[in-house]
């Protein structure tokens, strides 16, 4: 399957479905955006000690030999997601100068798990052969009967299935408050990592921190919508008209933005994965919300 030309993230269509289909999402989603808007508010007074270790279990779904990826190829994404998230991305510094200050370090790592949900010793990595040809943003590759497997307790692990999607999908994820069965990310195969079967412009492993950004709250810097009348629900994120594709020029500017426009260099915009490479401090604000509300059971302070 050729890979996509730019980014399609299906989180939107999967966080609007779950909200008709979901009734108890709805009221959870008003809850948590109470209390992030609350925490927020307070800016880094609540923040946990240390940086927080999120238990990460990959779920390989493959029908083919390439679509097996290598456990290099997975160690390679973990490597991505602490850079990224740690702030320590060496190309931060192509942020433009009227914004770096504003980069920030989410005070997170991530690791594969070293013990499964029986408390047995594991590697962090399931591996599943499937019939499927390829996966919709249905939830299809979360269960067995749906052609994949299902997730690790989401309380205790970050769930992340690697499978060939099609539809033009590199990736989705669930919103903090959904069913936890279905709860963690969803990413292409040749779109994870940096090494093994990735693809240009695909290929650095931007993918997976764009949608572990949605897993801890983060929604697109454009506020999904097209009139200007969207928000991230984040004050330092310029408001944006539209998504930025491929490798836009500064500044773009959209929405009365100048004279610096878009952020469409923050990971939560659609560019292609050498154009991605901040998170704002605000941004940080929200995702910190999220492990001291409706994700404080995951993770543990790094000793």
């Amino acid at each position: 399957m050729a890979q996509p030309k730019r980014r399609l993230c299906g989180t939107m269509q999967v966080h609007q479905r779950l909200l008709e289909i979901h009734p108890p999402f709805r009221a959870k989603q008003g809850a948590i955006e109470q209390f992030t808007a609350r925490r927020m508010a307070m800016r880094f007074a609540a923040r946990r000690a240390g940086p927080v270790v999120i238990p990460v279990v990959v779920h390989v779904i493959y029908r083919t030999p390439d679509e097996n990826i290598t456990t290099a190829q997975i160690k390679s994404q973990i490597a991505v997601l602490n850079r990224d998230y740690g702030a320590k991305n060496p190309d931060r510094t192509k942020t433009p100068a009227v914004w770096a200050g504003l980069i920030g370090d989410a005070g997170v790592q991530f690791a594969l798990a070293t013990r499964g949900p029986n408390g047995k010793k594991t590697t962090g990595i399931t591996r599943t052969k499937t019939t499927e040809t390829s996966f919709a943003d249905d939830d299809g590759v979360k269960s067995k009967a749906g052609g994949g497997t299902a997730s690790w307790p989401s309380r205790k692990y970050l769930n992340l299935w690697v499978c060939t999607l099609g539809g033009g999908l590199l990736g989705y994820a669930q919103f903090p408050g959904g069913p936890a069965a279905t709860d963690g990310v969803v990413i292409l195969n040749s779109a994870f990592g940096t090494t093994g079967s990735v693809k240009k412009p695909f290929n650095l492993g931007r993918t997976a921190t764009h949608e572990v950004g949605h897993w801890l709250n983060l929604h697109h810097v454009w506020g999904d919508r097209q009139d200007c009348s969207g928000t991230d629900y984040v004050a330092d994120t310029p408001n944006a008209q539209l998504p930025n594709y491929h490798k836009p020029k500064f500044p773009h500017v959209s929405c009365h933005n100048g004279p610096n426009g878009d952020m469409f260099m923050n990971y939560m915009d659609y560019v292609d994965d050498d154009s991605m490479f901040m998170f704002t401090a605000g941004q940080v604000a929200r995702m910190t919300a999220a492990l001291d509300g409706p994700r404080k059971a995951i993770g543990k302070p790094k000793r």
